[in-house]
């Protein structure tokens, strides 16, 4: 991997910050709090998003943005397995491009992490491992377990793709044995499937001669119904005639029968016609009568109806007399409510504006209550967000110490922290007192005060007053009204009075109960007659139609007759033609039969046949998939016997390997510890457990001092990193040490740095990050950061211009 250039917008102490690298040994130089290590930071948070940064997501954008919602961006220009890559990522986005392509392969923040992750194979941790040596991590397994120390460099090294590639070909001899135990399960025995082909191939015989045996049979019954089939017609033709001739005869008789009960019918008829003439001559002398006694029931009927409007209208003048008196007593009772209305009115007037003042009144004295209370309660929360906030300040003081960045430009406080933090104290011992006092005035105005209870109070009794008043006002208005009502009631109570007078002296007199039902009885008997009339003249008038009728009827009576004797002599010869045709139908089923026999048992042969040759088949098809089988085990066997011995090789090489790592790590240790040391330090050597021990003299010698340890995390470092490359097969590039310098002496500073340059072969690119300036003369490349406290933001310059300001 190597770096081409980086970009930094809005980025923690970078506004706007641009650095191209280069090859070779690059120092990035600064005092502490500079921003040397954000460098370091947004590459890593460019390769792999948030989990990479410090602290949240928020805390991320510089307090010196132009906005607060100013855009946080870092773009990031790399080399990768001879393809160059673009990264330019946001807060809430990320994409890459490959080899200055217009459309990203990746666009989202997940997406682009992802596949940086399988491009680099590497996770975070794995990458601040190998690539980056970040600040106070130099010590890469110290950290950690005995047994994660040699799963980390089986990883970083590459080992584990020999374990995978053991795994998968476990698992494909485990697959190679599941499919060898399903063919054998499969195979079938070989002299049962050899005797089934034998029986299915006899059977094919036999089902043959039967076919042939049933085609002559078949032929034979054919024969047989075509012999037989001329006779057969002639009887059933037969027989079809003298059915028919059966069936009209029986119409025949049926035509007669019903043609004698119609000359029966039109005889009684005619007779009855012939009586009513006799009877009809009295009965219309009874009838002369009749239009007088209808005129008579006529006029009693109108005199009925008067008497019964008088009796209707002599009670309607009794109820209209009796609801009169009661309205007149009635508005004699409301009489005194015209004289109390105004005084009424003018009570109430008077009430509804005292309620009206005793509103306004309680109004006025919860809205001050409410606006004390509103007031309290926004204070309470103003202070108790400045405690939390001055609280929180506190304790980072307390805690970090004079290290602790100024809680207005984010700088060390150093010597200013002791004044700081007693400021940090007053400021709270003041937000409490006022909080004491602000607490204490919203538990007053808790309840309500006296003066809204008062005023509440009075608004009640004035309401009540008021409501009091109202109904008796409603009361006086309707009995007003109610008055009103029944001046109109008594009005119209004495024009149905008169109306009633003037109709009964209009109604005629002399109406007679008996006489009008004599009448009634009368009429009655005498509309009988009329209707036995009416019906007598009807019978009366149809003689000369029902005497035609009978004439008809006698004449089809005689015609009927005749045909039926003619059939009778006609269907005489044609007796027992049923039983004929009988004995010639079951001739024809019996050959039918036969045929039908004949013809089923060729089908069934012919089928036979047929499933003989397929079990025929079948047998042959599972003799050949035997055959198949067997030739697919005795791959698969050969298959699995090659993975049992790749599983084998596999596990061997990875042994000769981790028996070869410790040495391997050692010799190139103490490589490097002999050229830092200056020959002091030749030799290291690793426990079971990957820790390291310097030789001196052939004698394992415990790390004291903390420059020695130092340079032993360094030297493990560079020899990691030298197997990595190696087991590569090419340079592994990049190589970015931060803070490595702090405890080592300037002799050894220098030994470091000579050596980092002599590596140049095995790193083509090694970035020093440090705060120390005396390291800049063994540089190829020196980039210099400083806080402008002015600017309030940080500033980068390399060796020839300013690249770029925030």
């Amino acid at each position: 991997m190597r770096l081409y250039a980086l970009r930094l917008q809005n980025f923690r102490q970078h506004v706007d910050t641009r650095l191209s690298f280069s090859t070779g040994l690059t120092g990035i130089i600064g005092p502490n709090g500079a921003g040397k290590s954000t460098l370091l930071e947004a590459i890593a948070w460019a390769l792999y998003g948030n989990p990479a940064a410090r602290g949240t997501r928020d805390s991320i954008r510089s307090t010196r943005a132009a906005t607060p919602k100013a855009p946080v961006r870092v773009e990031l220009e790399f080399e990768l397995a001879g393809h160059r890559y673009l990264v330019q990522r946001t807060l809430t986005s990320a994409e890459c491009y490959l080899d200055g392509g217009d459309t990203p392969i990746a666009s989202t923040l997940t997406g682009v992490t992802e596949l940086l992750q399988r491009r680099l194979g590497m996770t975070r941790t794995e990458f601040f491992h190998t690539y980056f040596t970040g600040q106070k991590e130099l010590d890469v397994m110290a950290a950690m377990a005995p047994a994660d120390r040699a799963r980390f460099l089986s990883r970083v090294l590459g080992y584990d793709r020999l374990t995978t590639a053991q795994e998968a070909a476990r698992e494909r001899r485990k697959l190679l044995a599941a499919e060898a135990h399903g063919l054998r399960q499969g195979l079938g025995d070989a002299d049962l499937l050899t005797r089934a082909l034998h029986d299915a191939t006899e059977r094919v015989a036999v089902a043959a001669a039967r076919a042939d045996a049933a085609s002559a049979a078949l032929t034979t019954a054919t024969a047989a119904v075509e012999a037989g089939r001329p006779r057969w017609r002639e009887a059933q033709a037969r027989r079809d005639a003298a059915r028919a001739l059966e069936t009209e005869w029986q119409g025949a008789t049926r035509d007669a029968d019903m043609l004698a009960r119609d000359v029966d019918r039109a005889a009684r008829e005619l007779e009855a016609a012939r009586a009513a003439a006799t009877t009809r001559a009295p009965l219309q002398a009874q009838l002369a009568a009749l239009p007088e006694a209808r005129a008579q029931l006529a006029a009693l009927d109108a005199l009925a109806s008067a008497e019964g409007a008088r009796a209707r209208l002599v009670e309607r003048q009794q109820q209209t007399a009796t609801q009169r008196a009661a309205l007149e007593a009635r508005r004699t009772q409301l009489a005194p409510a015209h004289a109390l209305l105004p005084e009424q009115q003018a009570a109430v007037l008077r009430l509804r504006a005292a309620a009206v003042d005793a509103d306004h009144a309680l109004d006025a004295q919860r809205t001050a209550w409410a606006r004390d209370k509103q007031e309290v309660e926004t204070r309470l929360q103003t202070l108790r967000a400045q405690y939390t906030e001055l609280t929180e300040q506190r304790e980072r003081l307390e805690s970090v110490g004079a290290d602790s960045p100024c809680p207005t430009c984010g700088r060390p406080l150093g010597a200013r922290h002791a004044e700081v933090l007693e400021s940090v104290r007053e400021q709270l011992e003041t937000l409490r007192l006022d909080g004491n006092y602000f607490r204490q005035r919203a538990e007053q105005l808790a309840e309500e005060p006296d003066p809204v209870r008062a005023a509440s109070e009075a608004r009640r009794l004035a309401q009540q007053e008021l409501a009091q008043g109202e109904r008796r006002l409603q009361k006086v208005q309707a009995a007003v009204e109610e008055s009103q009502r029944l001046d109109a009631d008594l009005a119209r109570l004495d024009a149905v009075a008169r109306d009633a007078d003037a109709e009964l002296a209009a109604l005629p007199a002399g109406y007679d109960a008996g006489r009008h039902a004599e009448a009634r009885r009368a009429v009655a008997a005498l509309q009988e007659v009329a209707t036995q009339v009416a019906r007598l003249d009807v019978v009366a008038q149809r003689h000369d139609a029902l005497r035609a009728e009978w004439e008809d009827a006698a004449a089809r009576l005689a015609s009927a007759v005749a045909r039926r004797e003619s059939l009778a002599a006609q269907r005489a010869p044609l007796a027992g033609q049923e039983d004929i045709a009988a004995r010639a139908q079951a001739e024809e089923d019996a050959a039918l039969r036969a045929l039908r026999d004949a013809e089923l048992e060729r089908v069934t042969a012919l089928a036979d046949a047929a499933a003989a040759r397929q079990h025929e088949h079948a047998a042959r098809e599972a003799v050949d998939e035997r055959a198949r089988r067997q030739a697919l085990l005795d791959g698969v066997d050969a298959e699995r016997r090659l993975h049992d011995e790749l599983d084998r090789a596999l596990g061997e090489f990875r042994t000769d390997l981790t028996l070869q790592l410790r040495p391997e790590l050692a010799e190139l240790a103490g490589g490097f510890l002999d050229e830092l040391t200056d020959g002091r330090y030749a030799e290291v050597t690793f426990d079971d457990d990957y820790r390291m021990s310097i030789l001196d003299d052939g004698v394992a010698k415990p790390v004291i001092s903390g420059g020695e340890e130092d340079l032993c995390n360094l030297v493990l470092r560079l020899a990691i990193s030298q197997m990595i490359a190696e087991r590569a097969g090419q340079a592994f590039s990049l190589l970015v040490l931060d803070e490595v310098f702090g405890s080592l002496d300037e002799g050894r500073r220098a030994s470091v740095v000579e050596l980092l340059r002599r590596l140049h072969d095995r790193f083509e690119q090694v970035i020093v990050i440090t705060h120390i300036d005396q390291v800049r003369e063994g540089l190829d490349r020196l980039v210099q950061v400083r806080y402008d406290d002015a600017l309030g933001r940080s500033v980068v310059v390399d060796a020839d211009a300013i690249a770029g300001e925030g």
